[in-house]
């Protein structure tokens, strides 16, 4: 196992990382995850002091060296379960906190315990349970009156030559229909599908209906931990997930998404692609903002509603979406936040402005759309975008620049 760290690595921690390896080659497991719990204990420290994007990368790879030998000693000996979930929150914790090393093995270490836990699984959900996803499917957040709004362009699958010339270049929005059809998420993706291969993973969950709320905070829970209580549940806040590294942790799930040819006609390479998830409740809310790329926004459909694939393309799972488009040109009537952190955000309530407090929003022209199942809508990169959930979503959003 080369370590290959910089400098900037305590010589210290790399001798214990070298004891700890060797204790496991050496059969003395019990003393090696003493270790390895230290050396992710101790690089955990250094994972959070400061702002993250100050983080040592080579920091982040002491702690997935330190969460793999974990793995690895919890799994010596597998026989129940439990140990199995444990080792696998490891590497979830490895996957979202540190750094690709050995050809990122901890997705394909994950890949193996997940695998192994599946034959544990139990058997259909019970009764209640299932009486619960089928209420989930009916609930609905309201929909708002939309008969003197500008609507969103429509096309069916056109070409990329077309798409270029008239909406990416000019950076003009339009749902594309016809593009995620085939995907087979479309027809395989439900809450309940979603639980059986994910279930046990770790993810951060937001807490709040919208990032903007002083209430707003994060956790880490599992998936199952997720839904039963923010989806199946009857909650008093509201949690979604939204993250970007779900695909590169779960790639059962990664294989039923595709990404858009329109997506190629960016500067960047295929890796450059940032693909996230989304899934929530209704009435979940991501305020008006702007995003750093271009967006592709695709609705796909679970339980007859709408996924999303955002900046660039954004496809729905679950559920619809109502969104509304400001042109980056009316940002001044926006309204910006005046703090570094939130300068893309505007203050404005978009669906219940204080005109008083912000006169010229009333004056601000806009796209409106309610996105369903199957389409993908394309918002140019510094398009102003508001998103309100309207049922039960997933979406998945593909960034590229």
């Amino acid at each position: 196992m080369k370590l290959d760290l910089s400098e900037r690595v305590d010589r210290s921690v790399v001798t214990l990382l070298k004891q700890a390896t060797d204790l496991f080659y050496g059969g003395r497991v019990s003393e090696c995850l003493e270790a390895s719990e230290a050396i992710c204990d101790y690089s955990w420290e250094k994972l959070n002091t400061g702002a993250w994007q100050e983080v040592d990368k080579d920091w982040r790879r002491v702690y997935t060296f330190g969460c793999l030998l974990k793995v690895l000693c919890l799994c010596a000996a597998p026989g129940e379960a439990a140990p199995v979930l444990a080792a696998l929150k490891v590497c979830d914790m490895g996957l979202l906190m540190g750094a690709a090393i050995l050809e990122d093995i901890l997705i394909k270490v994950a890949a193996i315990l997940q695998k192994y836990l599946s034959g544990k699984r139990p058997g259909p959900a019970p009764a209640q349970e299932q009486h619960s996803i089928k209420k989930a499917r009916k609930e609905h957040a309201s929909v708002p009156d939309m008969s003197s709004e500008r609507a969103v362009p429509r096309l069916h699958c056109p070409s990329l030559q077309y798409f270029r010339e008239h909406h990416l270049v000019p950076e003009r929005p339009v749902i594309l229909e016809g593009v995620a059809n085939h995907w087979p998420c479309m027809k395989k993706w439900s809450v309940q599908y979603i639980q059986e291969i994910a279930g046990c993973r770790t993810v951060p969950v937001e807490l709040g209906s919208r990032y903007t709320d002083e209430e707003w905070s994060q956790r880490l829970m599992t998936v199952s931990e997720f839904i039963s209580k923010y989806i199946l549940g009857e909650p008093k806040d509201i949690g979604y997930l939204a993250q970007h590294q779900l695909f590169d942790q779960i790639p059962e799930l990664k294989q039923d998404i595709s990404v858009p040819d329109y997506c190629c006609l960016g500067d960047g390479e295929d890796e450059d692609i940032t693909i996230n998830a989304w899934f929530g409740p209704p009435g979940t809310v991501s305020p008006l903002h702007q995003d750093p790329q271009q967006n592709f926004l695709a609705q796909e459909q679970i339980y007859g509603r709408v996924m999303c694939l955002e900046n660039a393309l954004e496809p729905q799972v679950i559920g619809r979406k109502y969104i509304r488009l400001y042109s980056p040109r009316e940002s001044e009537a926006l309204y910006p936040h005046s703090t570094h952190l939130l300068h893309n955000t505007s203050q404005v309530d978009v669906e219940s402005p204080d005109l008083e407090r912000f006169p010229r929003f009333a004056e601000a022209p806009f796209l409106s759309c309610v996105l369903c199942p199957g389409e993908v809508l394309f918002i140019p990169a510094k398009c102003w975008h508001y998103v309100r959930a309207l049922d039960l979503s997933f979406s998945v959003s593909f960034w590229w620049s």
